[in-house]
């Protein structure tokens, strides 16, 4: 399925923004240094790396030219499983990162304790993400990118 498919259900069209894409892949990169600071919860810890991989997703879909309808249920999902048209992640990666997105609802909706485990395979998932799409707008997007933006 194409990203137009989903305008209008699930997604917006929108004009890619420079200043908008720079300041999620430097948000990204803040939360993800967040997420090592170990003088906070795993839980904390957990939500920084997530919110890395959502505003990852969200450049993603802002660089192609889409941004969720927040209006929407399910816009966190929509993020995610778009990155496998946005910017071509395997499967595989999508499926983890939707099952990290699973594991935020259960610990944000019921208190549910993050394991260690789980909040380090977060912000694996997060540095990873953070290289795949840093790789991938120098490669196919390389104007939206302000100067020499490296993935760390």
């Amino acid at each position: 399925m194409s990203l137009d498919n989903l305008v209008g259900k699930t997604l917006e069209k929108v004009e890619p923004d420079k200043q908008s894409i720079n300041r999620l892949l430097n948000a990204a990169k803040r939360n993800i240094a967040d997420a090592h600071v170990g003088a906070v919860s795993q839980e904390n810890r957990f939500d920084a790396a997530y919110k890395a991989i959502m505003q990852l997703a969200n450049l993603a879909l802002q660089a192609n030219g889409y941004r969720t309808l927040t209006s929407k249920p399910g816009h966190h999902q929509t993020m995610l499983q778009s990155l496998v048209t946005s910017i071509g992640l395997d499967r595989d990666t999508m499926i983890v990162l939707d099952s990290l997105r699973k594991q935020r609802n259960v610990a944000d909706y019921s208190g549910d304790i993050v394991s260690e485990a789980s909040m380090r395979e977060c912000i694996v998932q997060a540095e990873k993400l953070l290289v795949t799409v840093v790789t991938w707008l120098k490669e196919n997007k390389p104007v939206f990118l302000i100067d020499n933006v490296s993935p760390t």
